[in-house]
């Protein structure tokens, strides 16, 4: 009975772990939309005024650049969550509840498979087996698979390329814990989230 009893309590407590995952993730996504859109103000602030002062910084528009592409990760990632999503529901307005139930599960099912093509799809983009292989030696890697991104860099900013794609594994990682928490609540195993502590209102979802 001991036994059975913990096996039945594991599957709780794994999917209770993904949901404190998510609400962890989301309260550091919220934290890093919030200085990213501080220092994307500030960015575009310093540019207008040395370019006004005639002393212009020739690196801040490509800083500026990366600070909304990680801010556009990031809070995709959020809105994963939070269910912010597009959705046409031209015609799931008009099912009845049960399949409307289902069509979330369709729905989120197919958010959860695009984030595991995306990890996929980084790691060969990455080939983080390769370059261990290589010594992380970037020119043999280079010289072996043809791949460059570990030797380029930014034009102004002169930083490694591999280091800012690296939000793209990142988000790819994040936002399928965020559909697996969402496909859990979507399915009735889990509560539902409100997550109203994100921007401080009541996010009812979309789909």
């Amino acid at each position: 009975m001991v036994t059975d009893a913990a096996s039945a309590a594991r599957p709780h407590l794994v999917f209770r772990g993904v949901i404190w995952v998510s609400s962890r993730l989301l309260a550091a996504e919220r934290i890093l939309v919030a200085g990213l859109m501080v220092l994307l103000t500030g960015l575009i602030l310093l540019n207008v005024v040395t370019r006004y002062t005639r002393i212009p910084l020739y690196w801040i528009d490509e800083a500026a650049v990366y600070s909304v592409v990680f801010l556009t990760f990031i809070g995709a990632s959020a809105m994963t969550r939070l269910r912010m999503d597009f959705a046409v529901t031209i015609l799931t307005e008009r099912f009845p509840e049960r399949w409307v139930r289902i069509a979330k599960v369709i729905s989120t099912c197919i958010v959860l498979l695009f984030g595991f093509l995306l990890i996929w799809m980084c790691a060969l983009w990455l080939d983080p087996v390769g370059i261990a292989r290589a010594g992380f030696d970037v020119r043999k890697f280079s010289g072996e698979t043809f791949n460059f991104i570990y030797t380029e860099r930014t034009q102004t900013l002169n930083w490694p390329l591999w280091k800012l794609y690296m939000i793209m594994p990142l988000f790819a990682v994040c936002m399928t814990i965020h559909s697996v928490a969402n496909l859990l609540e979507d399915l009735g195993i889990a509560s539902r989230e409100q997550n109203t502590s994100f921007l401080q209102s009541n996010l009812e979802g979309i789909n």
